[in-house]
């Protein structure tokens, strides 16, 4: 997205924008208190196109490339949405692309067990009429995703599942979880990918997790208990799940990113407005040399944050395998978000501190962004290794 946007671009953009504000802006309160957003929501995004963005046309999709889902996911929170929201409205953006993948790489076939996991769970969900989630990580396991024990263990025409996930976005809400299990051996070689149906007698809901950010993004704790999945339902090749996990974990962190740098610039926008208008002793708050100096900091990390995390995802639309940039793009947007949004409260006073602080909202949720999709750290250890130590 480094060169000059494209009409068609700049027309996402404005429809975003406008989804945000018919159909969000009121709302988003109401969702926060709720732990949730409606069902319906997603019927109204994917009329609009929205939720198909970046998906191929013959899967139910809108076309585009992953520069044009990182637009929606920037510009929706900079017209005053939440990376809470995206996660609530867009998990189907890390629920989904694992199918796709395996059903292009099995040549797009119209029939077929790959075809089969389009029709059922594909083109509904990007058509608003099914919610899909990920399950992957454990309780037990954190970031160790070799090291899972939810098995699947093949009995006919079906696999017998159990175990336990933990931390699924709309797990609560969802239809279907594309499911990391245990086909084979210990290790990354034994790991396939299922997609369970959450209606599957023995799957559940333990709970339903409380969280300190993206509050309107239900997120849950599932167990399965000899859930009899149909082996059809088998996304790729079995024992091949960890290297698709792998290969889509990439675009969930510049999602992330993305995600990051919008936020800091909401944060930004939000804080230049009220430092204007907000007058202390006989003049704005801009009047003070330390006040226009820290926003102007606010905007240099902001953009540069903006930029590298930009020119990362063109590298990536490219088929460029640039792991280690990824993780660099996303700890820099995250460490620039952090000091952003901190800063933002502070600037606002006793007011950034308020629940009714639009703010206050995002302070909270972008805490979560330095750990989901893999920790700073993890981060780090993938830097590391592409530093060749």
């Amino acid at each position: 997205m480094s060169e000059p946007e494209s009409l068609e671009r700049r027309q996402l953009r404005e429809l975003t924008r406008r989804f945000v504000a018919r159909d969000v802006l009121s709302q988003l309160d109401g969702w926060e208190r709720a732990g949730e957003v409606p069902r319906a929501l997603h019927g109204v995004a994917a009329e609009l196109g929205l939720l198909g963005v970046g998906f191929p046309e013959e899967v139910g999709g809108s076309g585009g490339d992953l520069r044009d889902s990182l637009l929606v996911t920037e510009e929706l929170i900079r017209a005053g949405g939440s990376s809470g929201l995206v996660a609530a409205l867009f998990t189907h953006g890390i629920a989904l692309p694992h199918i796709v993948a395996a059903w292009q790489r099995d040549g797009r076939p119209e029939s077929g067990g790959a075809a089969e996991l389009i029709d059922r769970y594909v083109r509904p969900t990007l058509a608003g009429a099914r919610i899909g989630a990920l399950a992957v990580t454990e309780p037990d396991g954190g970031s160790d995703v070799a090291a899972l024990r939810t098995t699947a263990r093949r009995d006919g025409d079906d696999y017998l599942v159990n175990g336990t996930k933990i931390f699924v976005t709309s797990g609560v809400r969802a239809d279907f979880v594309t499911t990391a299990v245990r086909t084979g051996p210990p290790g990354a070689a034994g790991i396939s990918l299922l997609v369970i149906d959450k209606d599957a007698p023995g799957c559940t809901v333990d709970r339903r997790l409380d969280k300190l950010g993206w509050r309107c993004s239900d997120t849950a704790a599932l167990s399965f208990t000899d859930v009899r999945v149909p082996a059809r339902n088998l996304v790729g090749a079995e024992n091949a799940g960890f290297a698709a996990i792998m290969r889509e974990f990439g675009t969930e962190r510049l999602s992330l990113a993305t995600q990051a740098y919008a936020t800091a610039q909401r944060c930004l926008d939000l804080t230049l407005a009220w430092c204007r208008d907000r007058h202390t002793f006989g003049a704005p708050l801009t009047g003070r040399q330390v006040v226009r100096h820290r926003l102007a900091e606010m905007a240099t990390r902001t953009a540069a944050a903006r930029g590298y995390v930009r020119q990362v995802a063109d590298r990536v639309a490219a088929g460029e395998p640039v792991p280690d940039e990824v993780a660099m793009a996303k700890n820099a947007a995250v460490a620039a978000c952090d000091w952003v949004v901190d800063q933002a409260v502070q600037l606002h006073g006793g007011h950034g501190y308020l629940r009714d602080a639009e703010v206050e909202r995002h302070y909270r949720d972008a805490r979560i962004l330095g750990i989901g999709g893999g920790t700073t750290e993890i981060m780090n250890e993938i830097i590391a290794k592409g530093l060749g130590i």
